[in-house]
C-alpha cells in the first residue's frame, strides 16, 4: 500500500510542477475564451483523441461518462498526464519559435457496485497565453510608441462522473462539472511605465451525458458511443484597474459581472476489435455560430472534429490469465476551431502516434505518445502555427476495497 501511495505522490508533484512551467504564446487565443482543449491526454492520444465508444477498462475514459460503468470491480486507478509542447510560427514577415510543459490531467476512479464506475478528475478546458506588439500613435503628436497587450490564464475543468451498466450491452453516464478559472489582459504603453489590467474569473457548472453500446459481430467486437454536452452560461466577475510600473494602482474600477455562453456539444464514436487490433473513429459538434455579436475582428463558426486510429496489442499470459502487455497506436485528427480571423477559419491537422507499457509489477503503466501537425493560416497577414507534442501519461492500477478469504 505505501508503494501505491508514493508513486501517487510523485504524479501529483509532477504535474504541479509542470503547470509552473509556460512560454507558448497562441495569437488565436486572444479571441473568445482562449484556446479550447480539444485533444484528449490519456491513453487516448494517440489515436488522434478518438475513444468516444471505448471502455474504461485498463485507463479512465473521459471521452464519454458511460465508459465508467465499464471499470473492473475492486480496481482504483490513478492518472496524471503531462505535455511539453514546440511551436513554429510563420507569417509573411515572421519565423519564431516557443516552447512549454504544461499539467493536461489528474484523475481517480473506482467501480461503486458491480454496475456503478465513478471518475474525479481535474484537467484544462480552455488557456490562453498570447503576447501582441505593435506602434500606436499619439494624437496630435504623429509620434509613435510601442503598445504591447498580453493575456494569460485559462479555465480549469473539475469533474464527477458516473458510469452505470444499464444491460448487457448498454452503458449509460453523466458527467458533472466546475468550469472555473482567471483570465488576465495587460494593456500596456512604452516601457510598461502605464498598464491597464482587466482580470476575469469565469464559473459555472456544465454537465455531459453519454452512451455505449458494446456487442459482437461474428469474430469481431464492435462498439458505438455518442454524448451530449449541453449549452453552458459562463459567469465572469470582471476587474479594471490602471498601474505604474512598480505595479501601484493609480485607478480601479468597480466591479462588474458578465456572462459567457458556451453551445451544446454532440459527440459519436464506432469502434471494432479483434484479438490484438482494435479501430475507432470519433466525430464531435459544436455549433458556435448563433453566438454572434457586434465582433468586427472575429466571428464564431461551428466547430467540427473528425478523428481516428488504431491501437495494437500485444499480450503475456499468467496462469493461463492474458494480460495486456505493450501497445501501440497511430492516429489522426482534423479540427474546425470556432473562431474566423480576418475571414479564414482556424483549422487544426494532426498525425500522433503512441505506446503504452506496463511496469514489472503490472501496477503502474507508462505512456507515451507524440503528435505533429499543423493550426491556422498566414494569409491576411495571420500566423501559421507548425506544433510537435509529446504527451508522458502515468497510470497506476491497483486491487483495493477486496476482502481476503479466511481459509
Amino acid at each position: 500500500m505505501m508503494r501505491t501511495y508514493t508513486i501517487g505522490c510523485c504524479m501529483i508533484l509532477l504535474a504541479m510542477q509542470a503547470q509552473a512551467q509556460k512560454g507558448v504564446n497562441s495569437l488565436y487565443s486572444a479571441y473568445g475564451i482562449g484556446d479550447l482543449e480539444e485533444k484528449d491526454y490519456s491513453r487516448n492520444f494517440g489515436t488522434g483523441s478518438a475513444g468516444i465508444a471505448r471502455p474504461s477498462g485498463n485507463y479512465l475514459n473521459e471521452l464519454n461518462p458511460a465508459s465508467y460503468g465499464r471499470i473492473p470491480m475492486e480496481t482504483f486507478f490513478f492518472e496524471a498526464s503531462v505535455a511539453a509542447k514546440s511551436i513554429q510560427y510563420n507569417s509573411s514577415e515572421i519565423s519564431q519559435s516557443a516552447g512549454d510543459i504544461s499539467f493536461k490531467r489528474f484523475a481517480m476512479g473506482f467501480k461503486v457496485n458491480p454496475r456503478w464506475g465513478v471518475s474525479l478528475g481535474l484537467m484544462p478546458y480552455s488557456r490562453v497565453d498570447f503576447k501582441l506588439v505593435n506602434n500606436t500613435s499619439i494624437a496630435g503628436t504623429g509620434a509613435e510608441i510601442q503598445n504591447a497587450i498580453e493575456g494569460t490564464g485559462g479555465i480549469n475543468r473539475l469533474y464527477f462522473s458516473n458510469g452505470v451498466k444499464l444491460t448487457k450491452n448498454f452503458y449509460a453516464g453523466l458527467s458533472s462539472a466546475l468550469l472555473f478559472g482567471p483570465v488576465t489582459i495587460t494593456d500596456s504603453l512604452g516601457n510598461n511605465e502605464i498598464h491597464t489590467e482587466k482580470k476575469y474569473f469565469y464559473r459555472s457548472f456544465n454537465f455531459t451525458a453519454g452512451l455505449q453500446y458494446t456487442g459482437r459481430a461474428g469474430a469481431w467486437e464492435v462498439g458505438a458511443g455518442a454524448t451530449y454536452r449541453w449549452q453552458t452560461r459562463l459567469q465572469s466577475e470582471d476587474e479594471f484597474s490602471i498601474r505604474d510600473a512598480d505595479d501601484n494602482m493609480l485607478y480601479e474600477g468597480q466591479d462588474h459581472t458578465g456572462s459567457y455562453y458556451l453551445p451544446a456539444q454532440y459527440g459519436l464514436g464506432l469502434m471494432m476489435g479483434k484479438e490484438r487490433i482494435s479501430l475507432m473513429a470519433d466525430y464531435r459538434l459544436q455549433q458556435w455560430d448563433g453566438l454572434n455579436g457586434k465582433n468586427t475582428d472575429f466571428k464564431y463558426v461551428n466547430s467540427q472534429r473528425f478523428a481516428g486510429g488504431m491501437e495494437y496489442s500485444f499480450y503475456k499470459y499468467y496462469f493461463d490469465k492474458r494480460v495486456e502487455h505493450l501497445s501501440i497506436q497511430a492516429g489522426l485528427s482534423y479540427h474546425t476551431g470556432y473562431i474566423q480571423v480576418k475571414g479564414e477559419k482556424i483549422n487544426d491537422f494532426g498525425l500522433s502516434v503512441g505506446a503504452s507499457l506496463p511496469s514489472r509489477t503490472g501496477h503502474l503503466r507508462y505512456y507515451l505518445g507524440l503528435e505533429g501537425g499543423q493550426r491556422g493560416t498566414s494569409s491576411n497577414g495571420l500566423i501559421t502555427e507548425t506544433y510537435f507534442n509529446v504527451v508522458l501519461h502515468l497510470g497506476l492500477k491497483d486491487n483495493w476495497f477486496f476482502k481476503r478469504k479466511e481459509l
